[in-house]
């Protein structure tokens, strides 16, 4: 099972749109948001871009939770507060955004891991690229999709039977 996983959007529509024919190329069939979406028409770009199936978490900029609640329940999506429990192709996965300084969001994804309770811990909230084992689980993030941090946009593909995760450049 093939997922994708995306972060820290932060309403970069033209991102979403780059990022979601890439992932319909690749034969997505769901597609993680590790938070920041930021507002309501950043889902609805998922929608128009051609995502069936979309669970988010929030981050700590999505003020506006009422209105993306409600755009995400009129498009099939679902979106909630972390930490967000997914159990997908057997693998059992951990979506949180973050909080705070990044070795404090750093901190707590690798503990996760390390407790040994899930095989991928997914997050976004630092901006930066995460793609390792702590012990026997896969640690990941995304990056920022928005690009407005690094300058670089990137997401990932997630292959749950091998448990391994391709970051890949968003071309806008």
């Amino acid at each position: 099972m093939l997922v994708g996983v995306i972060s820290d959007t932060h309403d970069n529509v033209w991102a979403v749109r780059a990022a979601a024919r890439v992932f319909a190329e690749k034969g997505v069939k769901l597609v993680l948001h590790l938070g920041d979406v930021v507002a309501p028409f950043t889902l609805r770009a998922f929608a128009e871009a051609g995502v069936k199936r979309l669970v988010a978490v929030y981050g700590n900029n999505c003020g506006e939770r009422v209105g993306l609640r409600r755009v995400a329940e009129s498009l099939g999506y679902e979106i909630s507060d972390w930490p967000r429990y997914l159990e997908l192709g057997g693998r059992r996965l951990v979506l949180i955004h973050g909080a705070g300084p990044t070795e404090d969001t750093v901190a707590l994804a690798e503990a996760l891991a390390a407790s040994g309770r899930w095989d991928a811990v997914l997050y976004g909230h630092t901006h930066r690229v995460d793609n390792r084992r702590v012990g026997e689980a896969l640690v990941l993030n995304p990056g920022e999709a928005c690009g407005c941090l690094t300058g670089r946009r990137t997401a990932a593909l997630l292959d749950l039977d091998a448990l391994k995760a391709e970051v890949f450049e968003i071309q806008v």
